[in-house]
């Protein structure tokens, strides 16, 4: 099984609570949006793209294994993309940052 396989699988358990959750397939990854909303991307090395508050960017850019999220040679997202090493998904890493990215998807989405 791939790395991203077994993310994606890790991925869809632990957001099957949420309501509604669609994946979809873009850019090479496999993404899940919440509430129409992306939260996470599973990408090909087994590491995950995040969105997340824009406010708390710097912070979380502290977090072992974070790295500001780029779309090709040197061009970054910007603030709220986040890009998590596969090393810092491990046992209760995963869970972490996806809460961490719920919590963004809640604050969109509220009363919409």
């Amino acid at each position: 099984m791939s790395a991203q396989t077994e993310l994606v699988e890790r991925v869809r358990a632990l957001l099957a609570g949420e309501e509604p959750v669609r994946e979809v397939t873009m850019f090479g990854t496999r993404s899940f949006l919440v509430r129409e909303k992306l939260v996470a991307s599973a990408v090909k090395d087994g590491g995950l793209l995040l969105r997340v508050d824009a406010d708390r960017h710097e912070e979380l850019l502290a977090r072992p294994g974070a790295a500001q999220a780029v779309m090709g040679p040197d061009r970054d997202m910007g603030p709220g993309w986040v890009e998590v090493a596969a090393t810092a998904l491990a046992g209760d890493g995963l869970a972490s940052w996806l809460e961490i990215a719920l919590e963004h998807n809640r604050t969109v989405t509220a009363g919409g």
